[in-house]
């Protein structure tokens, strides 16, 4: 008897070629289709994971320029300014944003690695600097002032902590489930140090996102659970401290709770303003460039309470819209992050979607009321040129990780950008 076996073969299959399997329904259409092709650890799944995230970052960034037009004109008019300043300013930096993305995103892992430690050393270089020569605002020292050109330091530390935490955590990844090996290397003495900078300047809200990197990086690194319920116990106790040594600070934890409305400082007018230009724009908003609120009632209202605004002149429709754009980027983001085969890319990724898609919770708590008002941007969508550029860069390293994963699923041999194009340009004549 041979010793091979004849293989079963279905009905009009190929000769050596198995049949189809029995019992198996017919190929998913539609949205169910879709979802499984998202799913899909092949190169048409890691293609979708990159485009969902350029695209949602792209649509994020067009529907920010759209509301600081918005949100913006009014005030500048009423100093004697152009309408589109803050939007033109914006723009450039969207620009430059775009640019420093697809420079990032052309990035081989090593070089990533490389740049961990000059980014988290640059980043506290500049923290120094405004320390010493920055400009106070609204109780905040964040900016470095040239000329009529500001950088704010404090947005580009979280890019560089999430790559610099992912680099440590690399190296002690079979130790990290030892607390003196999973907590020291991240927080004694350079991750303390960062934050640190960031609250000598006053910016708890910040600090806390800087927080929730490490945390998020300890996290995924393998840390013991433990650690956490010790690091939330002492967190609360020093946000406590915080709070209690900073009146600007308690009168937001007193307006959030309903307390001390309408006294001489009267920290519930903000919330209160936001409120009323959510509710008052109802399902479908009053129309694009209608707002009501942003005639001089909400403070700041192209930064940190845009989100008003946008709720007011689109509707629940479009805080929805913006929303599901949140919720897709960190889908694609989670997904990348899964099918890196490295523990630097999980992790840095993994740092950089807590802090956008993070950050983006806090913000619209804090306008919806869910939580305080701590001075937090809305990413890709506040004004603010250091922010916006700081995610470019974030979703820049993202996309990295993506694109060597498209890379190294494609058939040998297959061209790539410009080749790519050309050779589609001529199958298609």
């Amino acid at each position: 008897m041979s010793g091979t076996s004849r293989t079963p073969r279905g009905k009009g299959a190929k000769s050596g070629t198995p049949g189809p399997a029995r019992g198996r329904g017919r190929e998913p259409r539609g949205p169910a289709a879709w979802f499984t092709r998202l799913e899909d650890p092949s190169l048409r799944g890691a293609q979708i994971n990159y485009y969902v995230v350029l695209g949602t970052t792209l649509a994020l960034t067009f529907m920010g320029l759209i509301m600081v037009l918005s949100s913006s004109s009014v005030e500048a008019i009423a100093r004697n300014k152009s309408a589109f300043g803050d939007f033109s300013r914006q723009s450039m930096w969207a620009i430059l944003g775009i640019a420093a993305m697809v420079g990032m995103q052309m990035l081989p892992l090593r070089t990533l690695k490389k740049l961990a430690w000059p980014a988290l050393g640059v980043a506290a270089a500049l923290l120094l600097a405004v320390l010493a020569f920055g400009t106070e605002i609204y109780g905040n020292k964040n900016w470095i002032y040239i000329g009529s050109f500001s950088i704010q330091p404090s947005e580009f530390a979280k890019v560089a902590l999430a790559l610099w935490g992912a680099w440590v955590v690399e190296r002690k990844a079979n130790l990290m489930d030892q607390w003196k090996h999973a907590v020291i290397p991240l927080l004694v003495p350079f991750g303390l140090l960062v934050v640190g900078l960031v609250l000598l300047g006053h910016d708890l809200g910040t600090a806390l996102i800087l927080l929730l990197i490490l945390a998020v990086v300890m996290f995924v690194g393998g840390a013991k659970a433990r650690l956490f319920v010790l690091a939330g116990l002492l967190g609360v106790v020093g946000i406590l401290v915080m709070v209690l040594v900073a009146p600007n600070r308690m009168g937001r934890i007193l307006a959030w709770l309903g307390i001390a409305c309408g006294d001489l400082n009267d920290y519930c007018y903000q919330a209160q303003q936001g409120l009323f230009a959510l509710a008052s724009g109802g399902w479908f908003g009053v129309g694009l460039g209608q707002s009501r609120q942003k005639w001089s009632h909400i403070p700041e209202a192209q930064n940190d309470f845009i989100f008003a605004v946008l709720g007011e002149e689109l509707g629940l429709l479009g805080t929805i819209f913006v929303i599901v754009l949140y919720a897709m980027l960190a889908v694609a983001m989670y997904r990348i992050a899964v099918r890196t085969g490295t523990i630097f890319g999980r992790v840095a990724i993994s740092g950089i979607m807590a802090w956008l898609i993070g950050q983006a919770f806090i913000n619209i708590g804090m306008v919806t009321g869910l939580l305080p008002v701590i001075g937090v941007p809305l990413p890709f969508i506040s004004s603010g040129g250091s922010a916006l550029l700081a995610a470019f860069l974030g979703v820049g390293v993202v996309l990295s990780f993506a694109r060597e994963q498209r890379v190294r699923l494609q058939p040998a041999g297959t061209p790539r950008g410009l080749a790519a194009l050309l050779a589609r340009a001529r199958a298609e004549r």
